[in-house]
């Protein structure tokens, strides 16, 4: 009988001191989390600081302003290898543009590509990579711009380019790229930018709208010689979160990349549909077996 009561003396005796070791455990988290909530707050005060000191005490958003590309970046869109483009290829695609039946779209003599979007959209942040490849593969940009999508959408922050006061020059095709608001908020309202002329303006009206797309008024909207459109964005702008613009671009070169995968494959779909109104020019662009096998995705969006 006395044995018994020894064991259970013992038994709380352990437990006991399991209690307490978990209580000084406990304490010590809550002093951990303590020190560091106190670190984190200088840590950001003083980011803040030199935040402001470098910048020479100007504003700036999460996001910021657009700027100029990169000649690296501008020069990655260029220089992607066609073994890449073949080894992506376009089986991985889940949008395409859909095929319309409407009046040619052109500019100059050429046929014209129509990109209409906004900085602050995630999924223009998107749509701007491949569309951006795809046509540096038929012509050159000037002046292209950099930025994110606004910090208060979805896929926040998503790092992209800006058409906003870039040129392209091109035999094969002319394009216009309009981004009609800032990612940066003014009163409430992201602030104006870019304006689309009345043409530009009735034919994003017209096509943007069922039954050429599959709702009306989304952006990033293409129109691309008149003869296809595609609203959205061909993939998700997850694949770019958390990266900057010259690691985006560097990984458009390596095929086994996610990143590639889709900003090169959606710009195989692309290239197929500026080769048709291209007369297939320039022929070692548009005779690739991957262009070829990409056009088949064309009009099944």
């Amino acid at each position: 009988m006395s044995r018994r009561v020894e064991q259970k003396a013992q038994a709380r005796e352990r437990v006991a001191a399991l209690r307490a070791q978990q209580q000084r455990a406990e304490r010590r988290k809550r002093l951990l989390i303590a020190v560091g909530a106190v670190v984190a707050v200088v840590v950001v005060v003083g980011g803040l600081v030199i935040i402001k000191v470098a910048g020479g005490g100007g504003d700036k958003t999460a996001t910021g302003p657009s700027g100029a590309a990169d000649a690296q970046i501008v020069a990655a869109l260029t220089s992607i290898p066609a073994e890449t483009f073949a080894k992506v290829g376009s089986d991985d695609v889940q949008a395409a543009p859909a095929a319309i039946t409407a009046p040619a779209l052109t500019a100059g003599g050429k046929p014209k590509v129509l990109y209409i979007g906004a900085e602050f959209c995630p999924y223009c942040a998107a749509e701007r990579w491949p569309v951006s490849v795809a046509l540096s593969r038929f012509g050159t940009f000037s002046n292209l711009g950099t930025t994110h999508s606004a910090a208060d959408d979805v896929y926040p922050n998503t790092p992209t380019l800006s058409f906003h006061g870039a040129t392209y020059t091109s035999q094969y095709l002319s394009f216009t790229g309009l981004e009609t608001t800032t990612n940066e908020k003014e009163n409430g309202q992201y602030k104006p930018l870019d304006t689309p002329s009345a043409e530009d303006q009735k034919t994003f009206d017209t096509y943007n709208a069922p039954p050429y797309v599959k709702s009306g008024g989304s952006i990033p909207f293409v129109d691309l010689g008149g003869k296809f459109v595609t609203s959205g964005a061909t993939y998700s702008p997850e694949i770019l979160a958390g990266k900057t613009q010259a690691q985006i671009a560097e990984a458009l070169k390596d095929p086994s990349s996610p990143i590639a995968k889709a900003i090169d494959g959606s710009a195989n779909v692309y290239t197929a549909a500026f080769c048709q109104l291209s007369n297939n020019q320039p022929a070692n662009v548009c005779s690739t077996d991957a262009v070829k096998a990409a056009a088949g995705k064309l009009g099944k969006s």
